[in-house]
């Protein structure tokens, strides 16, 4: 036993989390997610990129693109991965809450309206004629 356990190797390695290469492939937004943040200050991209890689921990990995006019594309590479962002909504970043809206096929990215977000709100000592 000891023999195969000096024999033994890992062909395998761990991918990164962030892929920062990746090209994003325009015509296919199936694992994608469109982003803004609701602030007049400057985002800093590098730091929101690797933040929200590492707060996600995506299985398959993330492409995190600047569209410009702070707006974000999030690409992910399996439903797993994304549907665990959008079911952890609302989030955040440096206070700054993030609106994300799924591309449907056809749509540009780039002009999504991104104005709302769902919250989950509970209130104590509601009167009964409020409910």
């Amino acid at each position: 036993m000891d023999e195969e356990l000096a024999n033994l190797s890992l062909l395998y390695e761990e991918d990164e989390v962030f892929h920062g290469e990746t090209v994003v492939n325009d015509r296919n937004f199936q694992f994608c997610l469109v982003g803004r943040y609701l602030t007049d200050s400057v985002v800093h991209f590098p730091s929101l990129r690797n933040t929200m890689a590492d707060l996600w921990h995506p299985i398959g990995g993330i492409c995190i693109t600047d569209l410009g006019n702070k707006r974000y594309l999030f690409q992910f590479f399996n439903e797993v991965d994304i549907q665990k962002v959008i079911s952890g909504t609302p989030w955040f970043f440096n206070s700054h809450l993030l609106l994300l809206q799924r591309i449907q096929p056809g749509e540009n990215p780039s002009v999504l309206v991104l104005n709302s977000t769902e919250f989950w709100v509970q209130v104590h000592e509601l009167p009964v004629e409020m409910m």
